[in-house]
């Protein structure tokens, strides 16, 4: 079967990070050159099987009984496998599965990946339903692991009200996973990430061999510490032009203070921010596209300059979750499912209540054809359009997008005070998930219906009136 490509950009937030004190793991969804629409779902006990098929080879797994709920946003055509991506489990643990990584051929050659395992499509599915904490994640992972093996590289994020963990594979059967401090942030791109890591730490997790793997192997090219990006990792020219300058951007924008160049290999792993970060700064990052710099796509540079590096918002974003574990609030509402379909320069973010049976229909129904009555296709229409004339649309997008936020917010702030304030009384959250999906519809069929209008009188096939 073949399988579909993904090229994603991680963001990962320590609790001491934020602003608010919550714990979130972020990333865009990225696929290939045609659109690949996607849904938004709750995934029921009873819908989960018993024994799961891998994606890419039909394997069959044997899943633990009483499975969570949780929601996800898979594949809206089913033939290539799952593909959850993300989601908040009803033990408010929240996974992002996955990021597409590299591992080098001297690896590979000694710990070859294996077709038959099992792959991205499928770890969602896997693992999610059976975790109750982040930690559990990065275990039960990494039993899967062991057992069948992966058929690509990748790296996986958990969270939960206390942790984020970040975990990568480092071929066939082996991984690694460390703990993000609470006090600071990761930028994860298609390379592998983790840089200096200590085996004897509390906030480290790995295959069981991998010390002695790496050192009966030689492998370690660094005297006195272990690197896992240099160990296991790539150093290409593909880096220093796809995954490096996103890496760049990111860090530039949290740590200004920093001089970095966008080419560095080395660029570092963990990072503590100049400021606490906020769900805006967190779309902000996964929405750019080197703004303010002379690598901007839709900047005035000439054009060999402005097409480089390859952007975070990319044609390519099939949709931008954030998945928020928050501190100060009941267990009912903690888990936060942020959400936008399509490229992020034209989309924008709704904060659904993961705690939930049904997510709205225009996110939860999307057709595999075109149909902008569905938010993942009209996103998709409005990014295509705003892209063709960029200076003329962008404040038009910007506006809708602070207007959605805004009111999203207001929406989530009531909801939240209502419950704190009713003796704990759960609202009715579909309703509130359904009143802020209809919002952003409504916000971008206006968005549209502007583009075009303004767009109608900037068209070449144009003649002034004079008769």
């Amino acid at each position: 079967m073949t399988q579909r490509i993904r090229s994603c950009t991680t963001f990962l937030v320590g609790k001491h990070a934020s602003i608010d004190g919550s714990a979130m793991i972020a990333r865009n969804e990225d696929g290939g050159d045609t659109p690949n629409p996607q849904k938004f779902v709750v995934v029921h006990p009873d819908e989960q099987p018993t024994e799961f098929k891998a994606a890419a080879t039909g394997t069959l797994i044997s899943l633990p009984d009483k499975p969570l709920k949780y929601t996800s946003t898979p594949d809206a055509d089913k033939r290539f496998g799952v593909w959850g991506a993300a989601g908040i489990n009803q033990a408010n643990v929240a996974m992002t599965a996955t990021e597409t990584i590299t591992t080098n051929p001297r690896i590979l050659g000694l710990d070859p990946l294996v077709p038959e395992g099992i792959g991205e499509a499928d770890i969602l599915s896997l693992v999610l339903p059976y975790i109750h904490t982040a930690k559990e994640g990065v275990l039960r992972l990494g039993q899967l692991l062991a057992t069948y093996g992966t058929n690509e590289s990748n790296g996986i994020a958990f969270s939960d009200q206390e942790d984020v963990w970040y975990m990568e594979t480092l071929g066939g059967h082996r991984w690694a996973a460390i703990r993000i401090p609470d006090d600071a942030y990761v930028i994860a791109t298609n390379r592998l990430n983790i840089d200096l890591f200590d085996f004897d730490s509390d906030d480290t997790l790995y295959s069981a061999d991998l010390p002695e793997f790496i050192q009966s192997h030689q492998l370690n090219p660094d005297a006195k510490v272990i690197n896992l990006r240099h160990i296991f990792g790539s150093s290409s020219s593909k880096d220093t032009c796809y995954n490096n300058p996103r890496a760049w951007y990111v860090q530039r924008y949290f740590n200004p203070e920093i001089e970095q160049v966008p080419t560095d290999h080395e660029l570092p792993f963990i990072c503590r921010p100049a400021k606490k970060i906020s769900i805006e700064d967190v779309k902000y990052v996964l929405s750019s596209h080197y703004q303010h710099t002379p690598f901007d796509p839709y900047g005035t540079t000439n054009d060999a300059t402005r097409k480089q590096f390859r952007p975070i918002g990319i044609n390519r974003n099939l949709e931008t979750h954030i998945l928020q574990i928050r501190s100060n609030m009941p267990t009912d509402i903690i888990g936060i499912h942020w959400l936008a379909f399509g490229p992020n320069t034209f989309n924008a973010l709704v904060p659904f209540y993961a705690s939930v049976n049904q997510t709205p229909a225009c996110y939860r129904e999307t057709p595999t054809i075109f149909n902008p009555n569905y938010m993942f296709w009209l996103s998709t229409l409005t990014a295509v359009l705003g892209d063709s004339h960029y200076d003329s649309y962008k404040n038009l997008a910007t506006d809708t997008e602070q207007q959605v936020l805004a009111a999203c917010r207001y929406i989530q702030y009531q909801t939240d005070q209502e419950y704190l304030n009713h003796d704990k009384t759960l609202p009715n959250l579909e309703a509130v998930n359904q009143k802020m999906a209809d919002l952003a519809f409504a916000h971008a069929n206006t968005l549209l219906g502007k583009m075009t209008e303004k767009g109608f009188g900037e068209m070449t096939l144009s003649f002034p009136l004079a008769d």
